[in-house]
């Protein structure tokens, strides 16, 4: 692990590598502390629920967490295999004090992570995060006798999430059938039963989890099985939700994919014809694509735009009470039915609109336009200096003069690694690659290390 334990999704590293069963449970011990530093405990006997998706290194990891937990005076429920968006609910359906969801979303099936909720079921803040850390492994008075957790299983789990799914469309689906690719993961069981009581005819793929396969060419970051399966179905539409189902990604009867700027288009019309769009303006990313902006611009829809990340998505939401935000790679967020992205909810909200309208997918994803849009990674840079050299400067200035109103430019440094990565749309695929390996090289050229 790096010196800072979190990052912009929870802690994540290889399982039983750099994420071990000391490691997960010394960090549940210092959350617990902080959240009861926090005041959340006080008047009652603090409580916390713990999900995980199928990946096999997540029993060993429950393990700890519970442990840490139980260790720690706090009463844990059991929820298994849930998704993230599930735990979240839960955390707050449930009141306890925290949840705790241990999966490496999309990642290879040899990580994992942790990731912790306050109560309510909302992501913890940097402040928080950074609490934990400072706490990790200090000395502590251990509760004995009966002053330790207990810990028990949450039966129903599946089942209470799946109804909560269901029934936040007005109507139901009848007559829609749709292909469900579940990514051998957390939604292999919620994510049929939730469209099923929504009243969709359901055809389930990569729906058999055994701990080795979570993401293996399936799910969101593979979409191929989910194109054949719409085809050979005859299905009116396709979703793939990654390993935590906590985002999706679409394709239409012609087996066209609709990302997630295209799925966001969608359920913005859909919530602005309802009432339901708060301020009518969505919030979405810097990587959204000039497409998604033009078209909301143009249906009379306000876009605030942040930084990469649905926790960034999420803050722009609080901030100003909006009610619809995500990412260009499937993360949405309806603030009206769930506190963090949730693939399937999506699913649902999007098939619910093709319902409410007679129309297909594609007629509906249509509403925007995707501009052509390249991203050149340059590694083995100093990211430290984009902002700084006028000569990079002037060619960004000269790229963006060049496109006009008809493209943009992004130079954005990666959090992680010592890269920059390069986004340019245009009008055409020619002119977005010319133009971004242009700037690519001078990049490459003006911050070599």
């Amino acid at each position: 692990m790096s010196q800072k334990l979190f990052g912009t999704d929870g802690v994540r590293g290889l399982a039983n590598g750099q994420l071990t069963a000391e490691l997960a449970l010394d960090l549940s011990v210092a959350a617990a502390h902080v959240l009861a530093d926090r005041g959340e405990f006080a008047g009652h006997r603090p409580r916390a629920v713990v999900g995980r998706d199928p990946r096999i290194s997540g029993q060993f990891l429950e393990a700890a967490v519970v442990a840490g937990l139980a260790s720690a005076g706090v009463d844990v429920l059991l929820l298994g295999v849930l998704p993230t968006p599930g735990v979240a609910h839960l955390t707050s359906a449930l009141e306890a004090d925290l949840g705790v969801m241990i999966s490496a979303s999309h990642n290879p099936m040899p990580d994992n992570g942790i990731k912790f909720l306050a109560r309510g079921g909302h992501k913890l803040d940097d402040a928080v995060e950074v609490a934990i850390e400072k706490r990790l492994r200090e000395p502590w008075e251990r509760p004995t006798g009966s002053g330790v957790g207990r810990v028990s299983a949450h039966e129903t789990a599946v089942d209470e999430y799946a109804a909560h799914l269901a029934a936040t469309i007005r109507a139901p689906l009848t007559g829609l059938k749709v292909v469900l690719d579940c990514a051998e993961g957390a939604a292999h069981r919620l994510g049929p039963q939730a469209l099923r009581a929504a009243g969709a005819e359901v055809v389930a793929i990569h729906d058999q989890p055994d701990g080795l396969n979570i993401n293996d060419d399936c799910g969101s970051t593979h979409l191929e099985d989910l194109q054949k399966a719409v085809a050979e179905h005859g299905a009116d539409a396709g979703f793939a939700v990654d390993g935590d189902a906590d985002r999706v990604l679409a394709v239409d009867a012609t087996g066209e994919v609709v990302d997630g700027d295209q799925i966001l288009a969608v359920l913005a019309l859909a919530m602005r014809d309802a009432g339901e769009l708060a301020s009518d303006t969505v919030v979405a990313t810097v990587m959204s694509n000039l497409g998604f902006v033009q078209a909301m611009r143009s249906a009379g829809v306000g876009v605030r735009q942040t930084k990469v990340g649905d926790r960034y998505v999420l803050e722009a939401m609080k901030a100003g009470r909006y009610s619809l935000g995500g990412e260009q790679s499937g993360h949405v967020i309806m603030t009206g039915h769930a506190t963090t992205g949730d693939g399937v909810l999506t699913a649902l909200h999007v098939l619910a609109r093709m319902a409410a309208t007679r129309a297909p997918l594609a007629e509906l994803a249509a509403v925007m336009t995707r501009l052509p849009q390249v991203l050149v990674n340059v590694a083995d840079v100093d990211k430290s200096r984009t902002d700084d050299d006028a000569v990079l400067a002037a060619a960004v200035a000269e790229a963006e003069a060049e496109l006009g109103d008809d493209g943009r430019v992004l130079l954005r440094p990666s959090g992680t690694e010592p890269l920059v990565r390069v986004m340019v749309e245009a009008p055409t695929a020619d002119q977005a690659g010319a133009v971004a390996d242009r700037l690519a090289t001078v990049v490459r050229d003006r911050l070599a290390l």
